[in-house]
């Protein structure tokens, strides 16, 4: 942490071309792994060859797409308001722009080996802010993030960056996560995983002398809200989607569809019918791990338990070790709103359909979630006119709102929002994917009647960078 700190004082003060310069070449490196790289998370995981090229190829995306987003500066919104010497009093010259917090402590995630892992998107953000970084690898796929680590290292070294701008650790105990968050050092975290994990980190970050940001994606059972007009047209062909969705990567997305919330009638028989029927003919497929793949048994177990629970489709296959079978249950609304431990999130290939009277029981399910990475309408634009109460209340619960759509699948874009109201996130002003991302890190500074050749190059008269800033309220990308 000392090394990360001594780094961060010279990292912070290199331009914007030269951090991107640095990600760029991560991404390299990360290519340059080749297909190792790959057969050794393929054992560590149980991932399958083309999910993990995929999700390199992302991860080497993030870490370029910032690199361009961190040379823009729109991230930096630099503001610029000149001074007024004739104002009564004076009006002073202030100048405002985001800067790095400092060193950054990321704990790799378990379902991601490369995209929200060790070179994942919170490390690409924080490099893009100017904050030197502390990966925690996850003990589940550590090899990978060891090779990984490595690419890192061979960046820093071709950039000549100090080697504590990239720190790299094991460990399995909550010891070695419980010194890092509480290190005087850290300034941030950033995490992946489980609502325990990441509330603990949380818990301690703000038990500290000095409180920092915990940026944690947690719990989320991602809702979908089937309206009669939609599946009045289509049950059977939205179901079959869904199927897709609940069973894609065993369920270990954390935008699975945990929740379908349907009206009790005739279309939603179809709806569940054909839904069963595609269940059934998912194979149980091997987990992340072993931790998961009990995690996941316990969880299912526990749910399909509650009473007036009813199973009602699971895979047609007996799972083997370690394999997650696909399953479906139902609930009347009543008993689901009644019953917390309905509401928890199943991590895996399971979702839990539940059966409201009317509109009015789905408003009060709505009112009874918990916040959400996402929340999606199955909805034909005479539903959404018809229920503006239950589309305001779902708006209030998410941090991605979908029409007529799966919520798996998460685009790498500045329109992204991957965050939530607590308990999907620890902070819902912000989002995990995309370049805004890199706003978690950084925090605003003002100067006033600085000399303009000491100001930072992003806020100097001239705009040697060429960015975009708002210049006496009004933007310009031109010199003062």
């Amino acid at each position: 942490m000392q090394s990360a700190w001594e780094a961060f004082h010279v990292y912070r003060k290199l331009s914007l071309h030269q951090r991107a310069a640095f990600m760029r070449e991560i991404a390299k490196e990360l290519e340059a792994t080749g297909d190792e790289l790959i057969q050794v998370a393929g054992e560590e995981t149980h991932l399958p060859e083309v999910r993990l090229r995929g999700e390199r190829a992302r991860t080497m995306f993030q870490l370029t797409s910032y690199a361009d987003a961190c040379e823009r500066g729109d991230w930096l919104e630099a503001r610029i308001d000149t001074a007024v010497p004739t104002k009564i009093p004076a009006k002073p010259d202030i100048r405002k722009m985001l800067v790095g917090l400092g060193p950054v402590v990321v704990f790799g995630a378990a379902n991601f080996p490369f995209a929200y892992s060790t070179a994942g998107g919170d490390t690409a953000c924080a490099f893009a802010a100017g904050c030197p970084v502390i990966v925690k690898a996850h003990p589940a796929h550590a090899r990978t993030s060891e090779m990984v680590a490595g690419a890192i290292h061979k960046a820093a070294a071709t950039c000549g960056l100090p080697a504590g701008v990239f720190i790299h650790l094991h460990g399995a105990s909550f010891e070695v996560g419980k010194a890092l968050v509480e290190h005087t050092h850290t300034r941030a975290v950033g995490f992946t995983g489980s609502y325990a994990g990441g509330k603990q980190l949380f818990d301690w970050a703000n038990q500290r002398r000095q409180p920092i940001p915990v940026f944690a994606e947690m719990s989320s059972i991602n809702p979908v809200f089937l309206l009669p007009g939609k599946l009045k047209e289509s049950a059977a062909e939205v179901a079959r989607s869904y199927s897709g969705s609940i069973t894609l990567g065993v369920g270990q997305f954390c935008t699975n569809p945990g929740l379908i919330i349907g009206i009790d009638n005739n279309d939603l028989k179809i709806f569940i019918d054909t839904l069963s029927e595609e269940i059934t003919k998912v194979p149980p497929a091997t987990m992340l791990n072993t931790g998961i793949f009990k995690n996941y048994v316990e969880r299912r177990a526990n749910a399909i338990s509650q009473e007036q629970v009813d199973t009602v489709a699971v895979s047609s296959k007996d799972p083997q070790l370690d394999e997650g079978a696909p399953t479906i249950a139902t609930v009347p609304a009543a008993v689901f709103i009644a019953n917390p431990i309905l509401h928890q999130e199943v991590f895996g290939p399971y979702s839990l359909v539940v059966k409201c009277t009317d509109l009015e029981e789905m408003l009060a399910v709505t009112k009874h979630l918990e916040g959400q990475l996402t929340a999606t309408l199955m909805a034909t634009e005479k539903d959404i006119l018809e229920n503006d109460l239950l589309v305001e209340e779902v708006k209030n619960i998410c941090g991605r709102f979908i029409l007529n759509g799966v919520p798996t699948g998460v685009e790498v874009c500045l329109s992204m929002q991957h965050g939530g109201p607590f308990p999907s996130t620890t902070d819902s002003r912000f989002t995990s994917v995309g370049a805004d991302g890199i706003k978690r890190f950084a925090r605003p500074i003002a100067f006033q009647n600085w000399p303009d050749n000491l100001l930072p190059p992003e806020l100097q008269n001239g705009n040697p960078l060429q960015i975009s800033r708002i210049v006496n309220d009004k933007r310009s990308e031109g010199a003062v």
